[in-house]
Order: C-alpha cells, then sequence, then structure tokens
C-alpha cells in the first residue's frame, strides 16, 4: 500500500515509517501538521494516511478535522485515525458520511502489530474499524438519544460488536451465541432501524452511524 503519515511526534512518526516499509508498504510522505497532510494526499493519492488527531499549531482536533475535509475534497480517501484520545464530535461527523474507508484506533490499545496492520489493510480496502473504546464513548456520548430504545441489551451488544467491524462468526464467538443466533439479532436490528436491504449501502456501518447520527 502506500501510505501518508500525519504525527507530529518525530519518534513515532520515523518508527511508523520503518514499520511500513519494512512489511513491504510504500510511505509516500510522512508530515506533522494538519495543513502538509492535506498537501501530500492531494499530491500523492495514497491508498491510505495515518492521522494523529491532536497536530499542530493548537494540539486540539487538526489533524479530525483535516481529515474530514480530505474525505469531502479526496473521492476514495482512505483515514486511519491513530491517537490517545476519543473526540466524539468531529469523529461523528467523520464516520457519518457512510462511505467506508475510515478506521479510529487507540495507541495505548494496539497490542500487536499486526491488529495494526491488519486494520490499516482494512480501511485501505474501504471497511470502517473502531476500537471498541471508541465505540463505548461515541455511545455514551449521544446515550441521551432514543435513537436505539427499540433495541434489546443483547441486541445493543451485538449491535457494538459490529461497530469494530467484527463478522458474525466473531461475533458468536465472543457472546457465546451460535451463528444463527447472531443472524437473528443483527436482521433484527435491521429491521428496527428501517435499514432495508440496499447494493449501494453496507447495513452493518449504517447501524452504528443511525446512533451516532440521532
Amino acid at each position: 500500500m502506500r501510505v501518508v503519515i500525519a504525527e507530529d511526534s518525530a519518534i513515532l512518526r520515523a518508527g511508523l515509517v520503518e514499520l511500513l516499509n519494512l512489511r513491504g508498504h510504500k510511505v509516500v510522505a510522512a508530515v506533522a501538521d494538519g495543513e502538509s497532510l492535506c498537501a501530500a494526499v492531494r499530491e500523492h493519492r495514497p491508498d491510505v494516511s495515518i492521522v494523529d488527531i491532536r497536530m499542530p499549531p493548537t494540539h486540539t482536533d487538526e489533524g479530525l478535522r483535516a481529515s474530514i475535509a480530505l474525505r469531502a475534497e479526496v473521492p476514495g480517501c482512505a483515514i486511519l485515525l491513530f491517537s490517545q484520545y476519543v473526540e466524539t464530535q468531529y469523529a461523528t461527523e467523520l464516520l457519518a458520511d457512510r462511505a467506508g474507508g475510515v478506521g479510529y484506533l487507540l495507541k495505548d490499545r494496539v497490542a500487536e502489530v499486526s491488529d495494526f496492520l491488519d486494520a490499516l489493510r482494512r480501511v485501505a480496502e474501504g471497511e470502517t474499524v473502531l476500537d471498541p473504546e471508541v465505540v463505548s464513548q461515541l455511545f455514551t456520548a449521544t446515550r441521551k438519544t432514543d435513537a436505539l430504545a427499540g433495541l434489546t441489551p443483547r441486541e445493543r451488544e451485538v449491535l457494538g460488536l459490529m461497530a469494530e467491524g467484527r463478522s458474525n462468526s466473531a461475533i458468536a464467538a465472543a457472546l457465546f451465541l451460535s451463528a444463527g443466533s447472531v443472524e437473528k439479532y443483527v436482521s433484527s436490528i435491521f429491521g428496527k432501524l428501517a435499514l432495508p436491504q440496499s447494493e449501494g449501502d453496507n447495513r452493518r456501518v449504517l447501524a452504528v452511524l443511525r446512533y451516532l447520527e440521532s
């Protein structure tokens, strides 16, 4: 994959460049701020960009806001947010475009290099990949709404695991359910959230976004 890295920590930035190059990927640009990220993506059109959220000049949400702008401007722009923090407001906006090709991982919770590289690949291929803690905090931030009032506690558990990008078989293993039971829960969630089958939409992602957007 051709990758752009936006990370203001020089040590971490260099480490990511070395890691990706060793694994056969090509880092086409490694920058330290949101403005440079936008310029690099426009120039190189990478397969995916790894973006820290808090970068110069204010170290608040520059990376996240730059990612939102790029997703609107550059077709097929895949972004993997890689941060120590969960920024719920802009993260919801980033996820709400429904286009896929977006991920959000927390630096302190990535235990294996292979997991990080797998998430990067999946985002580049158009999937949505979220850290479970990100999912939890996004749900908490919107819990005052009643968008999911019709779901049972078990359906909410299934939906949370769907948001992490897990397959039905992985959900079944995590909740000690049969594959058939998970399929029934997923179908029920789609029905309660009024998500009819469509070739153009990923209902698993839309089910999560329907809650976040409410």
